[in-house]
């Protein structure tokens, strides 16, 4: 992230380097005195001096919409013509901060009218976290009105979600469907293979969500394609370019798209499908408050893997918009008897081993209940690791599960069978964690995931 803080005053200089040095890549500072630009450029600042009246000192310095661009408010005449250059320059991230106006509510009231667009922030937000979380809503802001401007004027547009969708992908193609403000005829939820495990397919009854089944040859006939929870890399070659990706799974290469939003520090997708519709101020149904908040409760495990702060915040904000009877209605379909019965194969065929826990459940007729299984023993007091294995279709299926943030059960698998030859995986039968991370072999298929505690 680059910041440019338009400042007169040394004192305050000083203290924005201090203050957002830590928050931001880049820090400059444009001084209008060249005598005060030498004094701070030889005390070993980013310093350049020009006009912060003139557009054209702000596109010298390269200002782009995503540039946070600080200015300093000292309530004398001249602001507006500042203000009206940084706009002109194309800055979208600008922030007033009112230093020793006379009646500061008042002036911050009259630029206002002119700037509505502009944030005015009290000197105390200056320093700490609340500058970086309002920039971080901001650039989000600014991200969802610039594709929301780019589908806006397509007749059809296609959310496409990973094979056998799970409550993260389902609900986060409904939150993206709002943010878009379209319709199920207009914005069409779809994957290749529906839901096929016990919790999704009631999650998709319970809600009365639509997941229309597609084929690569349909695509065309959408005007854009969207993907949530999702990477182009997961289908194969069919996709080396779309037009918008939201996704918390590690950022994968070998395509462009258009606009994409990848978090791999989330949570969950819906975390943050939240905060692209609170950017925009979108009214949230209660119905897809319902359908994130089992999402976000889902991916983390309630917040026992892989979750964090941001996580936290969308589960209070979505959750008196949600209807908590329904979620307790879709949790029951979690636990089965079919589920218990390889969860008991497991604890008779298994052994632990220093926090390790280990067990070949045999033959099983879907390849989600080894990861099941493996997701079930990791919460069990003192296991850190478990590695749980079975045969699915005449291939043995892996999957390893850790907690902690030391060490990576995914790079764990590649490191002990990356050198398997690989082969092209059954999309209509491979699970999305085998294919997604790339694991799909032979007579092997493993797949690893880090669950943080």
């Amino acid at each position: 992230m680059r910041c440019i803080a338009v400042c007169q005053t040394e004192l305050l200089i000083r203290m924005l380097d201090e203050a957002l040095a830590s928050s931001f890549e880049v820090v400059e500072f444009l001084v209008e005195s060249k005598p005060l630009a030498r004094k701070l450029h030889d005390a070993g600042l980013s310093v350049f001096p020009g006009d912060p009246h003139r557009t054209d000192t702000y596109l010298k310095a390269d200002v782009t919409p995503a540039t946070c661009v600080i200015v300093e408010d000292t309530g004398k005449r001249g602001m507006r013509r500042t203000l009206e250059a940084i706009r002109d320059a194309g800055a979208a991230l600008v922030y007033v901060v009112g230093i020793g106006c006379g009646d500061a509510h008042k002036h911050e009231e009259e630029l206002r009218a002119f700037f509505p667009e502009v944030n005015f922030l009290p000197m105390g937000d200056l320093f700490g976290q609340p500058l970086l979380i309002e920039f971080s809503r901001s650039l989000t802001r600014l991200k969802v009105q610039q594709y929301q401007r780019f589908f806006s004027d397509a007749d059809r547009v296609v959310i496409l979600l990973h094979n056998d969708p799970d409550p993260d992908a389902m609900a986060s193609g409904l939150a993206l469907r709002n943010v878009l403000r379209r319709t199920k005829q207009t914005a069409v939820i779809a994957a290749q293979q529906g839901a096929t495990r016990p919790e999704n397919i009631r999650m998709q009854n319970l809600l009365d969500i639509h997941v229309e089944d597609i084929t690569p040859d349909q695509l065309p006939g959408f005007d854009r394609i969207a993907m949530v929870d999702v990477q182009p890399h997961y289908f194969g070659d069919a996709f080396h370019r779309v037009d918008l990706v939201i996704d918390h799974h590690p950022e994968q290469p070998g395509y462009s798209a258009v606009f994409k939003d990848i978090r791999s520090n989330y949570g969950s997708t819906s975390t943050i499908l939240t905060e692209h519709l609170r950017a925009v101020d979108a009214n949230i149904s209660e119905r897809t408050a319902t359908a994130m908040l089992y999402a976000i409760k889902s991916d983390t495990l309630f917040f026992n893997r892989q979750a964090n702060r941001v996580d936290l915040e969308a589960f209070s904000y979505l959750y008196p918009l949600a209807d908590a009877t329904m979620i307790r209605k879709m949790e029951g379909a979690e636990i089965t008897m079919e589920r218990l019965e390889y969860v008991l194969k497991a604890k008779q065929n298994g052994r632990m081993v220093e926090q390790v826990f280990c067990s070949f459940i045999g033959a099983s007729p879907r390849e989600d209940f080894i990861p099941y299984v493996a997701d079930f023993y990791l919460q069990l007091e003192d296991v850190k690791w478990t590695i749980v294995a079975g045969i699915v279709n005449d291939s043995l299926v892996i999957s390893v599960r850790n907690l902690g943030y030391g060490r990576n059960a995914g790079e764990f698998v590649r490191k002990y069978f990356a050198d398997v030859p690989p082969r092209a995986p059954d999309r209509r039968q491979a699970s999305r964690e085998s294919v997604t991370q790339g694991h799909a072999c032979r007579s092997v298929r493993c797949e690893g995931s880090r669950r943080n505690r």
